[in-house]
């Protein structure tokens, strides 16, 4: 449960084998960024069923130059509170630096303290060479492909609608996958930020999963040019665990002009 609770509250998508589809569209080129941008704050309750686990935040603190490239720093932290740190303590903060022109990530950094469980890994992106370099190896990755963070922002500014199935070139710890997003209907939601209409979807890896775990995942992203998080429900053996928006504050997209 320790590592679902962790992996929920980091947005990470669902580590499942896809079913497959011939309606699959992949997205590649940048889309118009209307969604997200610098001082946007996303902060989250994270509950196992009717009892409070920890918290998420989500935010973009600023624009950094990386290999002479700007890019957003999008950084999330997630923690479980006092209760539940006693038998499974979470304190994770995990980075992206995500090209503001080309939105796509350049750098990648995880520092994950899940129980007795540590990981401090970097991940470097050169986009123009479509490989990926960490401690470890070189690999190999597809043009624009993002890293498990970025991708969540990068989903934000694709169009979708009810029965859609888009995908998103990604890499996570020394593999390849597309990332899809299966949208299953409208949904009116209520969680403690307010009241909103979104869109239900549920993000698949195409392919063996990653992280081997099994259940399913669905995030609401509200139906606006924003697509806000706003609640994420995971299953798990017994019940399920929820994330809930609790409070925000929108940023400001770069744009050239504005920065001149």
């Amino acid at each position: 449960m320790g590592r679902r609770i962790a992996l929920i509250i980091l947005a990470l998508s669902l580590c499942l084998p896809c079913k497959g589809s011939s309606e699959i569209r992949y997205i590649t080129e940048p889309p118009e960024n209307e969604s997200f941008g610098v001082g946007e704050s996303l902060f989250f309750a994270v509950n196992y069923g009717f009892v409070n686990a920890g918290y998420a935040l989500l935010s973009i603190d600023g624009i950094v130059e990386l290999r002479g490239r700007l890019c957003y720093h999008i950084i999330s932290k997630a923690w479980t509170n006092s209760g539940f740190s006693l038998f499974f303590p979470v304190r994770d903060r995990v980075e992206s630096f995500m090209d503001v022109e080309e939105l796509y990530s350049l750098l990648f950094k995880k520092h994950l303290r899940e129980g007795r469980f540590k990981a401090d890994k970097s991940f470097a992106f050169y986009q123009d060479e479509h490989i990926v370099k960490t401690k470890k190896y070189v690999m190999q990755i597809p043009p624009r492909t993002q890293d498990v963070l970025s991708s969540l922002y990068f989903a934000r500014l694709v169009e979708f609608d009810v029965g859609d199935t888009v995908a998103i070139p990604n890499h996570t710890d020394g593999k390849n996958y597309p990332l899809a997003m299966v949208v299953h209907k409208r949904d009116t939601v209520e969680v403690p930020a307010g009241k909103f209409s979104t869109f239900m979807v549920e993000p698949i890896l195409v392919g063996e999963g990653i992280f081997q775990q099994k259940g399913r995942m669905w995030v609401w992203l509200t139906d606006d040019t924003r697509k806000l998080p706003v609640m994420m429900k995971s299953k798990i053996v017994i019940g399920s665990i929820d994330a809930v928006l609790v409070d925000f504050k929108l940023g400001k997209p770069y744009s050239v002009e504005n920065s001149n």
